[in-house]
């Protein structure tokens, strides 16, 4: 029997090609039938691997996710560079598809960020963070992280260099005076945001290392 022309659909080649599709187009004019266009099918043959577009959309959301990945090392007294490291792989992957920022807002994939937490909270017992300060640093991050990055993430990649726009001086003299002093990239600031978040939640004379 001869090979089938074209590649059999399957889940994964669904995700990959809703979110490339996603990140051309945008979300508005996302579809099923605008999927199943490209990928040369008829619409009801998604329904083989999906039970609708929210399914779909969940699933593009967790790919996002799992393309930011937490850093392989602990590095030890370094600690709070980990969880800038985690936090900046999240703001890359997110920025890469910033069409899809609406749809991880719907269709967040808590299962993953969970394993994710996990690993945060080992790496807090490690350095000796006392067990009852680990939950304010870890939601605390997870809700400066989700919301400056989505938020991020909607704007124009103009809006988005400019950190605050429409700013001007005569009406905004403070502001604008800050502005024209800051000489960090809107990256260094997200980084060192939380930096002082870290700074902040965790005093050094209370860190207790864990024995090995």
């Amino acid at each position: 029997m001869p090979r089938p022309s074209q590649p059999l659909l399957s889940r994964r080649l669904v995700i990959e090609t809703a979110l490339r599709l996603i990140d051309e187009e945008g979300l508005e004019t996302f579809s099923l039938p605008r999927l199943a266009t490209r990928l040369q099918v008829r619409t009801p043959s998604l329904y083989h691997h999906f039970t609708d577009k929210a399914e779909i959309l969940a699933a593009v959301a967790r790919e996002i996710v799992l393309e930011a990945r937490p850093p392989s090392e602990h590095l030890g007294d370094a600690w709070m560079e980990w969880f800038v490291g985690l936090g900046l792989s999240f703001r890359r992957a997110v920025l890469r598809h910033s069409n899809a920022a609406l749809v991880l807002l719907q269709y967040l994939p808590r299962d993953v960020l969970t394993e994710v937490y996990e690993e945060a909270a080992t790496v807090l017992a490690e350095v000796g963070v006392p067990a009852e300060q680990r939950l304010l640093i870890i939601d605390g991050l997870d809700k400066m992280v989700l919301g400056a990055v989505l938020t991020e993430a909607m704007k124009s990649p103009a809006d988005r260099a400019r950190i605050f726009s429409g700013v001007e001086p005569e009406k905004l003299p403070a502001l604008a005076t800050a502005m024209d002093a800051n000489s960090r990239s809107a990256a260094e600031i997200y980084a060192e945001s939380l930096r002082c978040l870290l700074r902040g939640a965790v005093n050094p004379a209370d860190l207790v290392p864990a024995q090995p």
